[in-house]
């Protein structure tokens, strides 16, 4: 080992002087890491968001209470839209990413307008341990977090498609 290393020195072009020819990361492939990385957390709160309004489900039929469909509706819609984000990043395939930025909207967008639509009492919001309570956090949790998602998969989106070329 040590004839391999002794007398020939460094090999030419190996001395930091060939910088300026080395191929450079574009940008965009960064971004698209960090906004994968982001898109997963967001990912992680829509399933913990989803777990609550599941839970919320569970509750009100274990105490024979009427079923609410648009709960029910929005947890199989949610679940659906989560595993077609969950691949869309995963494999960096827009088309499901679309998808699951539709299907997340409408997840979140139905409870919210059920929400707005039912005539709510103060009681639950002064209330701490009643279910609508669990429901209402559960879904403005899901509405803010919606937000970012939106804003990281369409950036993400964007940043995955190929560079426009200049006529």
């Amino acid at each position: 080992m040590n004839q391999r290393a002794g007398g020939r020195g460094r090999p030419s072009g190996t001395d930091g002087s060939d910088f300026s020819y080395r191929m450079v990361v574009d940008s965009r492939y960064t971004k698209v890491a960090k906004a994968k990385y982001r898109l997963a957390k967001l990912i992680f709160a829509q399933a913990v968001t989803q777990l609550m309004i599941a839970a919320n489900v569970f509750i009100s039929l274990s105490k024979k209470e009427s079923r609410d469909r648009v709960s029910v509706s929005s947890l199989a819609i949610g679940l659906v839209s989560i595993l077609a984000g969950e691949l869309g990043r995963k494999r960096s395939r827009s088309n499901f990413l679309k998808f699951y930025v539709f299907g997340s909207s409408m997840a979140i967008l139905l409870p919210v307008a059920y929400l707005a639509m039912s005539n709510l009492s103060l009681e639950a919001f002064q209330n701490f341990t009643s279910l609508e309570t669990l429901k209402i956090a559960a879904v403005l949790l899901g509405f803010v977090v919606q937000f970012f998602v939106i804003g990281t998969t369409i950036s993400l989106i964007k940043n995955m498609a190929p560079p426009k070329r200049a006529c």
